[in-house]
């Protein structure tokens, strides 16, 4: 797993040598330079060298020390449930529907039942999209044509996970509609209608973010916090990008748990988030 989340931050740790250059000592100043370079917020970088101790040499435990207080939050609580349903969020292209396919593939290698929910129905090449990715894996759906209610195929998902004794189920939802009025509407009616089909759905809220995006993505997270009270993050691209830095940001902001990062194409490279090891491989990057 560490060789992954390296993977997936090669591009951020290229960006921190090209600024290090040949540099033994790592000041105050240079670390600024590094952290900005690699896409951590001003003012986060502000308080990182604000609660260093006074030297201006900068030792890796005592950044390390600093750094890792910015993913000190509190996890929300996950019921136990069969099925438990997963509700999955996020603007089209944050790669919603691939990271719902890694997702998939990686309860069902766990030996878990799962079945998926097609419910952006707003867009054909949407649901097509998805019902290819579930034959590929082996893996259940239920969809139905455009225009139908997405909430309706919520439903329907639900049910069929209870009759047949699925354990994960993961229903996909619309990135965009004609304005954030009718997105908010409609996913706190799938919301409503997923715990009409099992109390207490969708057990978790997930939000897909586009790690290339970096801090610009943290304001559209807050967007979708408002309207659906979200659980954990799932960032994804980071193999394409030298912003890694950006999630010290989108935990302090969100104060939600990232839970998962892209870090490549293939089905398995979608991993749980380890901060411990991200900042191990970060730190790395700036002191060797």
């Amino acid at each position: 797993m560490f060789d992954f989340i390296k993977k997936g931050l090669s591009k951020t740790l290229e960006g921190i040598v090209g600024v290090k250059g040949e540099n033994k000592k790592i000041t105050k100043d240079l670390l600024e330079e590094i952290l900005l370079e690699s896409d951590v917020n001003y003012e986060i970088v502000e308080e990182i060298i604000y609660y260093l101790p006074p030297s201006n040499e900068v030792k890796k435990e005592d950044l390390k020390r600093v750094m890792s207080s910015y993913f000190l939050y509190d996890k929300p609580e996950i019921p136990n449930s069969k099925p438990f349903i997963e509700l999955i969020l996020g603007v089209n292209g944050a790669g919603k529907t691939t990271s719902i396919a890694k997702l998939a593939n990686l309860y069902k290698n766990q030996g878990q039942k799962v079945i998926l929910g097609a419910c952006d129905t707003f867009r054909a090449g949407a649901i097509e999209q998805l019902r290819l990715w579930s034959e590929k894996i082996g893996v259940d759906i239920v969809l139905t044509s455009q225009g139908h209610d997405p909430s309706a195929v919520a439903f329907d998902t639900i049910s069929k996970a209870k009759a047949k004794n699925f354990d994960q189920v993961i229903i996909d939802t619309a990135g965009r509609l004609q304005n954030q009025k009718n997105l908010a509407n409609e996913l706190e009616k799938i919301v409503r209608i997923s715990n009409k089909a099992l109390e207490g759905a969708p057990h978790r809220k997930i939000l897909v973010l586009d790690g290339t995006q970096g801090n610009a993505g943290i304001l559209q997270a807050k967007a979708f916090n408002e309207i659906v009270k979200l659980d954990g993050v799932i960032i994804t691209k980071l193999d394409g990008t030298a912003k890694g830095g950006a999630l010290l940001g989108i935990a302090k902001e969100l104060e939600l748990p990232i839970l998962y990062i892209g870090v490549g194409e293939k089905m398995e490279d979608l991993i749980e988030f380890n901060p411990d090891n991200f900042l191990d491989i970060l730190l790395d990057g700036v002191f060797e």
